[in-house]
């Protein structure tokens, strides 16, 4: 079961017309990306301490070299000019495509890079291979919410104490499949650990 939640917040004051840009991360972006990720986690106000740390061990840097080897966009790192502003962070689970994360970083949280960032993460994943994208996000998080309804998600359920006791709901963007089959997701075991591990090295050398 994936136990996610989307804590985007931004909003449009203050915003250039220029749409955001994107790159897929790679294996170099990973300690990048496992800090800030953190950061942001440790410092969210909706989640409780039992969520922190579960997410917190759950986004390893081997996790996120497992989704970069999966398809490195399941990383898609958000750019300002040539500054990487934030990251969106997905992964497929019996045929549905999941926004674990949407994080902009705080320095950048006065644009609508949040909110154009979605709409291009849609945009990409549109490619025929998913069914939808599903999302969870707390009730209390209006910011996040506001951005999913804006860019076409609907709320589908509320799922009362789901995670750790907490109320959570469910927003979900229909896509279009046209692909046969499913991806499969990651590639685990102790090998393919190991074989990220060595990646990772000697993508810091």
């Amino acid at each position: 079961m994936n136990r996610i939640a989307m804590p985007a917040t931004d909003t449009e004051a203050g915003s250039k017309p220029d749409a955001p840009t994107y790159r897929a991360a790679s294996f170099t972006d990973i300690d990048m990306v496992h800090r800030r990720l953190g950061e942001i986690i440790a410092d969210m106000p909706y989640y409780n301490d039992e969520f922190k740390a579960f997410e917190t061990a759950r986004m390893s840097r081997n996790h996120l070299a497992a989704l970069i080897e999966a398809d490195p966009y399941h990383v898609m790192l958000l750019l300002s000019g040539d500054e990487v502003a934030g990251f969106m962070i997905s992964g497929p689970d019996l045929g549905t495509l999941w926004l674990y994360w949407s994080c902009v970083f705080p320095e950048f949280r006065k644009s609508s890079i949040a909110i154009r960032s979605v709409r291009r993460f849609i945009e990409h994943w549109d490619n025929g291979c998913f069914h939808k994208v599903s999302t969870y996000t707390m009730a209390g998080n209006a910011p996040a919410r506001a951005i999913m309804e804006r860019q076409g998600f609907t709320l589908t359920a509320t799922l009362e104490q789901h995670i750790f006791g907490e109320d959570y709901l469910l927003y979900e963007h229909r896509l279009t499949k046209a692909v046969p089959g499913y991806d499969h997701g990651v590639r685990g075991g102790p090998r393919r650990a190991l074989s990220r591990t060595v990646k990772r090295w000697l993508a810091r050398k």
